[in-house]
C-alpha cells in the first residue's frame, strides 16, 4: 500500500487539473496577449481561473495576480512592498519561523541596511501580540506573518495582528504567507487585513510552476519583473497558461468542497495522533493537537531515533513523510522552526512531519501507525546496541 503523507511539501494533482493541463498544452496553446480568435479563447479562460481564484478568497478579479508560485508571491510582495514604501522607513516586523522563501529575503535586505524585529515563538509555535506591539514603530513599513506554520501547523493570529495594524498612523503594509492556509483553514484576506496574500498551486492539489498573490485594490507595490505589463504591470511575462488553467480547476474544486475536505482532513488527523500516542511510547507533539493548529499537519518527535532513519524505514514500506520544509530538508542545518520553540537537539533530531490530504483514507491512516510502531520498536532496538 501506497501512504503519501508528505502533503505540506507538496500534493498529487486533481485528475480534473491535468486534464484542463493537458488541454492548454494541445488546444488553448494561444499568447492571451494576442488580437486574433486563439488569443481572445484563450484570455477568456484565464479571466474564468481568476475569477475562480478572487471567488475562493473573497476578492475582486483585478485584486489576484498569477505568479510561478508561492516563492515568487513572497519575494514580490516583500520586495515590492519595501521599494515602494522606502522613504518612509526602514524597518520591518517578521517571525523566527517563516518559511526560507520569507526569512531569505529579510537576511538579503538586512545586508542593504534594513532593520528587521524577529517576533520569537513560544513551546508550540505562536508569537506573543505583546511583543508584537513592543516591536511596531512609526517607521515600521512592512509586517510579515505566515498564516499555519509549515512545519508544526500553528496557526499565528493574523486576524489581531491585522486589526492592530488598522489602528496605526503610518499603515505599515501587511504580508501574509498563506500558502499553508489557502484550502485549509476558512478565511478571506480581508478579514485578516493582509495587504498582501501569497499562495501557491501544488499545496492545493493543483500544478507546481504556478500560484498568486493577492494585492489589495490601490496598494502601490513596486514590480520586480518588467516587460510587457502582464497581470497590470506587475508580473510581465507571457502568462503560464496551462499552470493558471490548472490552478483555477484546483481552486473550483476546493471551493466547492472546503467544509467537506477539512472535516475530514480534521478526522484523519485526530485519529492519527491519538492512535500513535496509545500506540507507540516516548513521543512529543509539536505544537497544537487540535485547536490553534491547521488540519493537515502533526509534527511528532521519536524519543531516542533520528527522524532521517525513521523516515527510510517507512519509505520501504510504502509511507512517505518529511523530517520538515521540503524546501530545506537537504540541508545540513536543524529545523529552525522547532529551535524556534526551544526544543531539545535530540527532540529536534527525531521529529518528522507527517502532512494529510483529503485523498488520504482511515485505512492508510491505520496502516502508517501499525508500520511507524513496528519501525520504532526496530530502530530503537538497534540503536541500544
Amino acid at each position: 500500500m501506497e501512504v503519501y503523507l508528505d502533503n505540506s511539501a507538496t500534493t498529487k494533482p486533481n485528475k480534473e487539473v491535468v486534464e484542463i493541463m493537458l488541454k492548454g498544452l494541445t488546444d488553448y496553446y494561444g499568447n492571451p496577449s494576442s488580437l486574433h480568435h486563439k488569443g481572445v479563447e484563450v484570455e477568456k479562460l484565464m479571466k474564468t481561473a481568476r475569477k475562480q481564484l478572487a471567488k475562493a478568497l473573497g476578492a475582486r478579479e483585478q485584486e489576484i495576480i498569477f505568479t510561478s508560485g508561492g516563492t515568487e508571491s513572497n519575494n514580490t510582495a516583500i520586495l515590492g512592498a519595501v521599494e515602494a514604501k522606502k522613504r518612509n522607513g526602514k524597518r520591518i516586523i517578521t517571525t523566527r519561523v517563516e518559511h526560507p522563501s520569507v526569512l531569505n529575503v529579510y537576511k538579503n535586505l538586512e545586508m542593504q541596511g534594513y532593520e528587521v524585529s524577529y517576533l520569537d515563538v513560544d513551546s508550540l509555535g505562536k508569537i506573543s501580540l505583546d511583543q508584537f506591539k513592543e516591536y511596531l514603530s512609526e517607521d515600521t513599513i512592512l509586517i510579515s506573518i505566515m498564516h499555519v506554520n509549515n512545519e508544526v501547523g500553528t496557526i499565528q493570529p493574523v486576524e489581531e495582528i491585522g486589526k492592530i495594524i488598522k489602528s496605526t498612523s503610518n499603515k505599515p503594509i501587511f504580508h501574509v504567507d498563506a500558502i499553508q492556509s489557502f484550502g485549509k483553514i476558512k478565511f478571506t484576506p480581508n478579514k485578516l487585513g493582509a495587504d498582501l496574500l501569497a499562495i501557491s498551486g501544488h499545496k492545493i492539489h493543483g500544478p507546481k510552476g504556478i500560484g498568486a498573490l493577492y494585492m489589495k485594490k490601490n496598494l502601490k507595490v513596486a514590480p520586480m519583473l518588467y516587460g510587457g505589463n502582464q497581470e497590470t504591470g506587475m508580473r510581465s511575462g507571457t502568462e503560464n497558461i496551462p499552470g493558471i488553467l490548472g490552478l483555477g480547476e484546483a481552486v473550483k474544486i476546493i471551493y466547492e468542497n472546503t467544509d467537506k475536505n477539512i472535516d475530514k482532513m480534521w478526522m484523519l488527523k485526530n485519529s492519527f495522533i491519538e492512535h500513535i500516542k496509545n500506540e507507540v511510547k516516548d513521543i512529543k507533539v509539536n505544537g497544537y493537537e487540535r485547536e490553534g493548529s491547521a488540519p493537515h499537519i502533526a509534527n511528532i518527535s521519536f524519543s531516542g531515533i533520528r527522524g532521517e532513519v525513521l523516515l527510510h524505514s517507512l519509505e520501504q514500506d510504502g509511507i512517505y513523510v518529511s523530517t520538515g520544509s521540503a524546501c530545506s530538508s537537504k540541508k545540513s542545518s536543524k529545523s529552525h522552526v522547532l529551535k524556534a520553540m526551544g526544543l531539545k537537539e535530540e527532540a529536534i533530531e527525531g521529529a518528522i512531519r507527517f502532512s494529510f490530504s483529503y485523498h488520504n483514507t482511515q485505512e492508510q491512516i491505520d496502516y502508517a501507525i501499525d508500520k511507524i510502531k513496528k519501525s520504532v520498536k526496530d530502530i530503537r532496538k538497534i540503536m541500544k546496541r
